[in-house]
């Protein structure tokens, strides 16, 4: 599909990457991201992964009908020639199982290489299959995962009085999750070891979610990008039509243009070694 630009106040790209919705979870960002999609068009949108929040949803179901909004925003791109692949992560991976799949014209695929216009390959995949905790203790990870509501919890707060002050959108639980070492220092593995798995599958660079820690950087020579998410960030990566890729943060609603993120303002000082029983995003 060409997208042509016929709205001044939307802007048009080559691909978008989008991860980390969590639809079923309360902290979900979704008037957001609704607000996100309607300002952004692509030739191809890559959901990398926990789109859907299975897990919560398992726990306490909670389905609004911003949730069905989304998914109908994203079901109308995709019957207007939209081409969307869903790569599933670790909370939606009971689509795991129908990998090649289409479903309402979305394409399921557990991990893609992505050829951008410029001619640099990345691989793109959520994980989740990096972090230690999802793989050798997942009680761990789910005692986590509740753990982390909590920290989520204290962001809907924050979130209700800056709405009405009119502030944008601003989230606690990524602030205090930049702030412990343990935290900053499982960052800082996980995103050496899924480069070194782009480097394995001759990639210059990968793209991914699951940790929640939006950033596009150089490591080791590989190209590193992690699309964040709409639980906290409220980011995603655009592809442009010559292959650049750029970070959008969108933290207001009702047409208000996103902010674009420079790099030197994306990566926090990490250390080099990861804490036993880092919590999974």
């Amino acid at each position: 599909m060409t997208v042509t630009p016929a709205d001044p106040d939307v802007r048009y790209f080559r691909t978008l990457f989008i991860s980390d919705v969590h639809l079923g979870s309360k902290a979900a960002k979704a008037d957001f991201l609704i607000d996100f999609l309607r300002h952004h068009e692509a030739e191809t949108i890559v959901l990398v992964g926990d789109i859907v929040d299975g897990w919560r949803l398992k726990r306490n179901w909670y389905w609004p009908q911003a949730f069905n909004d989304v998914t109908q925003k994203l079901l109308r791109k995709a019957r207007k020639g939209t081409r969307i692949i869903y790569i599933p992560g670790n909370h939606d991976e009971f689509l795991r199982d129908f990998p090649g799949t289409h479903f309402g014209g979305v394409e399921v695929a557990e991990r893609i290489i992505h050829e951008a216009a410029d001619g640099k390959r990345y691989l793109v995949l959520h994980g989740d299959e990096f972090d230690v905790v999802v793989r050798h203790a997942r009680v761990v990870a789910y005692l986590g995962d509740w753990a982390y509501d909590a920290a989520i919890a204290i962001n809907v707060v924050f979130a209700a009085i800056r709405r009405k002050l009119g502030l944008p959108y601003w989230s606690f639980s990524a602030w205090a999750k930049q702030q412990v070492k343990s935290a900053v220092n499982f960052i800082g593995e996980f995103q050496r070891v899924v480069a070194e798995e782009a480097r394995r599958n001759d990639a210059d660079g990968v793209i991914c979610g699951h940790i929640h820690h939006a950033v596009i950087t150089e490591i080791d020579g590989i190209r590193y990008i992690n699309s964040g998410d709409w639980v906290e960030s409220c980011t995603a990566i655009a592809e442009h039509h010559d292959g650049e890729m750029e970070l959008i943060t969108w933290q207001k609603l009702a047409s208000v243009p996103a902010e674009v993120l420079p790099v030197s303002r994306q990566m926090p000082a990490i250390e080099t070694r990861a804490p036993a029983g880092a919590e999974a995003a």
